[in-house]
Formats: structure tokens, sequence, C-alpha cells
């Protein structure tokens, strides 16, 4: 389990909680507008996994936080991700899980075993435009289409959230993309902001604080939760 990086206190990144973020490395996505490239990128990933030292933080703060968000890269892409959360759970913490929704199996497999008490999916666009959007010549939307099935049929608590891109959406693929999602829970447009580390920067931009509403406006007549964040 390749465990990258840790943030020892959030009250973001897992609503209503106190917890840590983990982040895993590696994914198996190439989205130009990441901005964790350092946890993509082969070349820049560190391979000394620091696992143990966040087992031994959690260890110390139980009965502090309520929960850890584990995101990425993509989480699920590591094989043996269910030992870890096994022994996130096992210390009574909640546990909110990050992913791209390309390892439906993987997904399935924690939810019922009771090792993921949120999840929280990226839906990156209308399916038409996931190949472009997630950087890839070509991409089979199969695996991605069945987490976002499972989610909607109501196992777990669940988001859907898409980080909007100048460049990369419009109204149109916006609107298609919560077609595709149709009866979601929650679903929130994310503005995107350049952190200093995107993948691939060139040509994109973000939405404005309106033109971000606006847009959440239009989304609002297929899914009426519809929120924006990062304005």
């Amino acid at each position: 389990m390749l465990v990258s990086g840790l943030q020892k206190l959030t009250l973001l990144d897992y609503p209503g909680k106190v917890a840590c973020t983990v982040f895993t490395g590696g994914c198996n996505f190439r989205c130009p507008f990441c901005h964790n490239a350092s946890l993509v990128l082969p070349e820049e990933l560190s391979h000394d996994s620091r696992a143990g030292e966040v087992l031994t933080f959690l260890r110390k703060r139980v009965g502090v936080l309520d929960g850890v968000a584990v995101t990425g890269g993509e989480p699920l892409l590591h094989p043996d991700i269910g030992d870890f959360l096994r022994e996130i759970k096992a210390m009574g913490y909640l546990i909110k899980l990050d992913t791209n929704g390309s390892f439906p199996d993987r997904l399935i497999a924690l939810v019922e075993a009771g090792l993921a008490d949120r999840v929280a999916m990226d839906i990156k666009n209308a399916p038409a435009l996931y190949a472009g959007t997630v950087g890839l010549d070509s991409f089979d939307l199969g695996g991605v289409t069945r987490s976002k099935d499972y989610l909607l049929s109501g196992v777990v608590d669940y988001e859907f959230r898409t980080t909007v891109v100048r460049g990369l959406h419009t109204r149109e693929s916006l609107i298609g993309a919560a077609e595709w999602i149709r009866g979601a829970k929650e679903y929130y447009l994310q503005q995107y902001r350049d952190s200093g580390a995107i993948l691939d920067a060139a040509g994109l931009g973000a939405f404005d604080e309106s033109e971000m509403h606006a847009l959440a406006d239009a989304v609002r007549e297929i899914i009426p939760c519809v929120q924006v964040r990062g304005v």
C-alpha cells in the first residue's frame, strides 16, 4: 500500500467530521487539470510508503478525530487497500473514500466489508467526453458506469463531484454529466484552481463565481441538490 502523504487535520474533506486526509500514490488517469501531479506521475512518486507512520499517528488521535479521508492519486489502484482500511476501521474511525470509479469490484468489496462509510466519486464529464477529460486516447466507461450505478443504488453514503474546468467543460457537457447521474442525492461542482502543480495546465482556466453558479442553475434542472464548492 503506497501512502504518500498525510494532512493531519481537515474540516473540509469529510463533511461534518473532524478528520485527517491520507494521500495514496499512483493513478490510472492523467487528467490534465489534476492538482496532485506529484501523486500521479511515476517519475515523481516516492515509493517509500508512509503507511506505518500514518497508522501510528491515528492510534494517537483516537477519540480526537472522527474520521479519515483516503484520497489520491487513486486509492483503489492498490490491491491491498482493504488491509490498510481494516486497520483504520479497527481503531474506530469513520472512513471516507475518494475514487475515480474505475475499479468497481474493489469499491463494492470495500463497501460490503464495512470499510467505507462514505464514498466521493469523481464524475469527470459527460460520457462522450470522458477519454479526453481523463487524459487518455480512449477509455472504456464500463467500470465507471458500474461504480456510478452502485452508488446510485444507495447502499452507502456518497457524493458525486465534478471539477469544472474552462477548456474541458461547457454548460452542455455538465448537463450531459448530470443526466448520466440523474437521481443523485449529492452532486457538487468544484471550481478549478491552479495549485501550481497542475499536470498539464495549458489551455485550462477557471470559471468565475457567477459563472459557476449559472452552471449549477443549469444542472439543477436535472439534479435539484447540486451545490457549488470552492468559490
